[in-house]
């Protein structure tokens, strides 16, 4: 049996690492990711959306936006929804 790997999957389909059409799925992937991991820490606190958007002063709706999208999502607001909303830290990686 031949398998592909998701890299191969995504390297025929959106191009090779450096590509604009690549660099951009990769950025939506991530965003994604900061989604879940935001409702998974939420689930873990045994809070409601309503509860953790008023932590930080939003609406419920704002909060799901985030889950299920964390795209377009300001470094503030997300230190706002990690650190005073869920008490945790945030910790942010630059690689070159």
């Amino acid at each position: 049996m031949n398998t592909t790997s998701l890299d191969q999957i995504k390297e025929r389909y959106y191009g090779e690492k450096g590509t604009p059409e690549r660099d951009n799925l990769e950025r939506e992937l991530e965003a994604l990711r900061i989604g879940i991991k935001i409702r998974e820490a939420r689930e873990k606190m045994k809070l409601t959306q309503s509860e953790l958007a008023d932590r930080i002063d939003k609406k419920r709706s704002f909060i799901s936006k985030v889950e299920n999208d964390g795209g377009n999502i300001t470094l503030k607001t997300l230190y706002d929804i990690v650190e005073k909303g869920l008490g945790g830290k945030l910790k942010i990686e630059v690689q070159i």
